[in-house]
């Protein structure tokens, strides 16, 4: 669901980097007054969650692929606006350090999987969850059940935005400048593979997630942006142990379309791929394919896409770990603009003064 750079044009990815910004601003102002710095190591690894999670590529009918997210959890755990933060800034990451995901496009990635789905699956995890009790088996329950529906809604939404490309903006052959798929072709691809596999991903993620801190910590789910620093110490190094695991198993995300012969998520195609399915290169997309060479592109050093898969394997999780530390790091350094300052954090020494 990453959209790559030059398969939105300015008409399309101008405007959502418009719609973030007061998504991003409001965030930032409603957190600075619910969210206490002590409370951002959660957010961080919640952040890091949802970066490496995305790495997890399962195959899908058709020959593509697809992947969770997270937003959802996020947005039950903290609430939907520390979502926004969490989910924006690991997607930031990958587009600036990995090319997962456009330049152009992080404003419309952004929208889809950090607004759209934390949203729609929070609002369908509180229709459901009600008032009940934090143990409830409802909890997990309607977190699995946000979580399908918030990635399909984020799905929907990349499909209209692929979808709109074609109407909007055409060379003097009738060729589109970007994406080359109309709504016919894009919308049933992108929620159909969302709706009958990948959903159900994200349900199992969300609803394993949920039943899990159920048992070691229910306060957790009642209310996890009121918990103390000192109730989440021994919570937090097993988080960090999971993350450094799930970095470990991130060439699984390799393996499998590999060994399912799937190919790339449906929209993330290369100038060559979309070529070959369609005949030409949108010029629009040929010239913005290029417009951002990162320092990692597709989780592996420069060069080496075409060597065996084990020295990839290796750079994947080479690339999962440093995106697992840059991630809480960013999040942890970027604090000051969107948790406020309290007794408990003076006291725990988390924001004292330099010196």
């Amino acid at each position: 669901m990453h959209i790559p750079d030059g398969y939105l044009g300015p008409q399309t990815y101008i405007p959502a980097y418009a719609a973030m910004v007061p998504f991003w601003t409001y965030a930032s102002r409603n957190l600075k007054k619910t969210l206490r710095a002590s409370q951002v190591p959660l957010m961080a690894l919640g952040a890091a969650f949802s970066f490496v999670i995305m790495m997890f590529n399962i195959p899908v009918p058709g020959g593509t692929t697809g992947h969770a997210i997270g937003g959802a959890l996020i947005a039950i755990l903290l609430g939907p606006w520390a979502a926004v933060i969490a989910v924006s800034l690991a997607l930031i990451i990958q587009a600036l350090m990995f090319g997962d995901g456009g330049i152009t496009a992080i404003g419309a990635n952004c929208l889809n999987m950090a607004v759209i789905l934390p949203f729609v699956g929070w609002g369908v995890y509180r229709l459901i969850a009600g008032n009940c009790l934090a143990t409830s088996p409802r909890r997990w329950i309607a977190g699995a059940i946000g979580g399908y529906f918030g990635i399909t809604a984020a799905a929907l939404s990349a499909g209209i935005m692929f979808g709109i490309q074609p109407m909007i903006a055409r060379d003097a052959a009738g060729h589109s400048l970007y994406c080359p798929f109309g709504l016919k072709i894009a919308i049933p691809a992108m929620v159909g593979e969302h709706m009958l596999i990948i959903g159900f991903v994200e349900a199992v993620v969300t609803g394993l997630v949920i039943s899990y801190l159920q048992r070691v910590d229910p306060d957790l789910i009642r209310n996890a942006n009121r918990t103390t620093l000192k109730q989440r110490k021994p919570l937090i190094p097993r988080i960090a142990m999971g993350l450094g695991a799930m970095a470990l198993l991130s060439p699984l995300g390799l393996y499998l379309p590999a060994r399912f012969a799937a190919g790339s998520a449906w929209g993330e195609w290369s100038n060559n791929e979309i070529a070959k399915t369609v005949g030409y290169i949108p010029s629009g997309m040929r010239k913005l394919s290029s417009l951002w060479k990162a320092p990692l592109p597709d989780y592996t050093a420069p060069g080496i896409e075409s060597t065996p898969l084990a020295t990839q394997s290796l750079w994947y999780i080479i690339s999962g770990a440093i995106g697992i530390i840059m991630v809480p790091l960013t999040v942890i350094s970027t604090r000051k603009y969107y948790s406020r300052k309290d007794s408990e954090d003076a006291d725990s020494g988390l924001d004292a003064p330099a010196g």
